[in-house]
């Protein structure tokens, strides 16, 4: 058997370990950077709102009725015409209206006739009662005489007296038959618009057990909503206020006003059978409040459905970043409620993942005077960002955020326009990992 030289043996082992590194360098198992969820720093408008539903109301709505009855001879307007004040929305039969006039007019020249006749008799009989008493003087006449024409005298001054009253009852009668006719010509009472035709043209009225409605005439230029507030937010909302809302046919439409009035008990006061204990404990509370908007082109129309937003707090043209990204803080905004934890929120060291080494634990974030009270005021809170660096890990960034509505938060400090910031880390499935990416901002974590 040959034997194998020691250079040929050192070739064949340099080979064999040659072909084994390269093959364990391509197809070694690579190292995979961890997935995330990310997000990018922008600027944006942000608010915190009250949200609730309201209907669209007319500003002023009158039902303009009849007060006497009788039939609907004619109808001088339609559904959706403007009317001006005074202007002649209805005729009702005026036949028996006309008569009454007729009647009292005929009445008061008959008491006036009559009128005529006791003045005629007043004057004989005081010539009688003047003549008796000139011959009593002379002893011509007897005392009975004398008190007899004295009598007469007195009853023809009592009929005149009697008659005049009667004259003056008949023309009180002659005016309210006036006010019956002119009742028979329904006008409007204000300028606006026909929004319903209750009575048609040829229907009967009747006007002695309540008014019947003829037409409803409302004023459109301006509308009123009517929003209601639950009683979680109501303590939240406040005369004068920002309110804004869209209907359901524009929602890109928004209508800004002022809130005028949140009304100071629910609706359900209003039903005299309601038992507020009952009440209150099956059923859900709700608080009207109020503001008007002007309707100038007329698209607003009585009882459209209105989605209100009620502004908080607004931040204009901001860095925002999703409230999700926020990894820890101190509490959140509005519930600092004692200077411990405050002063806890100015001095927040973000602690470090236990896989972190020391180089890599994020900076304290320094906070400005300025800052600090914004903190003190429960505006603004410090909390963990992670960012992602250009190798594609994520690094803890401290951050100070300011206006959050528990979906986008305001970032006051600590990022810039561009950042992207982790949501939830894909790779991960662990309890901790499916908390901190369901998580809305400002809750503490522990790290």
């Amino acid at each position: 058997m040959p034997k194998i030289k020691p250079t040929k043996l050192l070739i064949a082992v340099v080979c064999i370990l040659a072909v084994a590194l390269t093959a364990w360098y391509f197809f070694k198992p690579k190292q995979e950077l961890p997935q995330y969820i990310t997000a990018e720093v922008t600027k944006g408008d942000l608010e915190n709102s009250v949200l609730a539903t309201g209907v669209l109301e007319a500003t002023k709505m009158v039902s303009v009725g009849a007060q006497v009855s009788g039939q609907v001879k004619k109808m001088y307007v339609q559904l959706g015409d403007q009317v001006k004040q005074g202007q002649l929305i209805a005729q009702i039969d005026s036949v028996r209206q006309e008569n009454d006039q007729k009647t009292a007019e005929a009445s008061i020249k008959n008491q006036q006739a009559q009128l005529a006749v006791k003045d005629a008799n007043l004057a004989k009989v005081e010539a009688e009662y003047n003549r008796q008493k000139a011959m009593y003087a002379q002893d011509a006449t007897s005392r009975s005489e004398l008190e007899s024409a004295l009598a007469n005298y007195k009853i023809a001054q009592a009929d005149i007296t009697a008659i005049n009253a009667q004259i003056e009852q008949s023309r009180l009668t002659l005016a309210t038959a006036k006010e019956d006719l002119g009742y028979t010509r329904i006008v409007a009472p204000m300028d606006g618009t026909i929004v319903a035709i209750v009575t048609e043209e040829g229907q009967t009225v009747n006007a002695n057990q309540s008014a019947p409605t003829i037409v409803k005439l409302a004023k459109l230029n301006d509308m009123t909503i009517k929003a209601e507030i639950s009683e979680a937010d109501v303590m939240k909302v406040e005369k004068g206020q920002r309110v804004y809302f869209t209907t359901l046919g524009d929602s890109e439409t928004k209508h800004y006003a002022t809130l005028r009035q949140v009304e100071p008990a629910p609706s359900s006061i209003n039903n005299e059978n309601s038992n507020s204990s009952t009440s209150s404990s099956s059923t859900a509370i709700y608080y009207n409040a109020l503001f008007d908007v002007p309707n100038e082109d007329g698209k607003l129309r009585i009882d459209m459905t209105a989605q209100v937003y009620i502004i908080l707090d607004e931040a204009r043209n901001v860095l925002t970043i999703p409230a999700a990204a926020i990894q820890t803080s101190n509490r959140s905004r509005g519930q600092s409620n004692n200077n411990a934890d405050r002063a806890s929120a100015n001095q927040q060291q973000p602690r470090a993942n236990k896989d972190e080494t020391q180089a890599n634990r994020p900076k304290r974030l320094e906070l400005t005077a300025a800052e600090k009270a914004l903190v003190e005021q429960g505006k603004a809170s410090v909390a963990m960002i992670r960012v992602v660096q250009a190798d594609g890990t994520a690094k803890p960034q401290p951050v100070l955020i300011g206006l959050n509505n528990r979906v986008t938060a305001q970032v006051i400090r600590g990022l810039k326009q561009g950042d992207q910031v982790v949501i939830a880390d894909g790779s991960d499935t662990s309890n901790d990992s499916a908390k901190r990416s369901n998580r809305a901002g400002g809750a503490p974590m522990r790290i």
